[in-house]
């Protein structure tokens, strides 16, 4: 399985810090933000990795980052978005990167406590569909919320004033080979972006879609109270102390 990280879009509501940088170079306590998906990935075994970045900052990637040898990795990949066409936009870039094979997705905003090895084993002897990871959350009403039937998701709410569970679907997705030609299907919501929601009711539609309760805890970091969450969780419960790159070569 290959690991995309989506790591771009204009991070409006942390400015006006983010007219300056991309918002997923940000510091998270020790390091900057994007460090996080990418540990994320390794830690469940994916070390074939493609950042999707955009803006007027796509440069500070590669300077940050390099060809990842400071992570152990023997390559990072790059490519970068036009716009803000959404997630599922932002996803579309890496179909030739996949070559035919399973992906993770994680929205470079995310930050977890533990790992996610064991859903990944999962949706590997899956044949078919996709794989989701949900999480109880005390404001579900921000994300895309599923809604149950039972222990089954009968589909996605995106954004719902009235949340039908108190679960979110987080920003971390596994998929098929088939998803890009899915995503070419897709029509652009009333914000004119294609929706990883709708991507995700399509495979619920087919009967395609499981999922895995995550273990810890998690949080994004695209709001000045989630970026501050993020650091806090990350200095009390030591998810800092994860391997940490060196000084890049010059």
């Amino acid at each position: 399985m290959k690991g995309v990280i989506l790591a771009g879009g204009l991070g409006t509501r942390l400015h006006p810090l983010t007219r300056i940088t991309n918002k997923h170079l940000l510091p998270v306590y020790d390091r900057p933000m994007i460090f996080y998906p990418i540990q994320t990935l390794m830690n469940a075994g994916i070390t074939d990795i493609m950042v999707v970045t955009g803006g007027n900052n796509a440069g500070d990637f590669l300077r940050l980052l390099g060809n990842g040898e400071d992570f152990g990795l023997k390559h990072i990949n790059y490519t970068y978005q036009e716009g803000e066409g959404g997630i599922a936009d932002a996803l579309r870039l890496a179909e030739y990167f996949a070559e035919g094979q399973k992906v993770c997705v994680v929205l470079g905003d995310n930050i977890i406590e533990n790992n996610i090895l064991a859903a990944c084993t999962k949706f590997e002897k899956q044949q078919h569909g996709a794989h989701l990871l949900l999480k109880e959350v005390p404001d579900p009403e921000r994300f895309g919320v599923p809604v149950m039937n039972g222990r089954r998701i009968v589909r996605i709410e995106e954004k719902p004033p009235e949340p039908k569970s108190r679960f979110a679907v987080i920003g971390i997705y596994m998929y098929d080979s088939t998803v890009f030609e899915r995503i070419r299907q897709l029509k652009p919501s009333g914000r004119g972006e294609l929706e990883i929601t709708d991507l995700n009711n399509q495979y619920i539609e087919e009967g395609n879609l499981t999922y895995s309760i995550l273990d810890g805890w998690w949080t994004d970091a695209g709001t000045f109270d989630s970026l501050r969450r993020a650091t806090n969780l990350v200095v009390e419960t030591g998810a800092n102390k994860m391997p940490s790159p060196g000084t890049p070569k010059r």
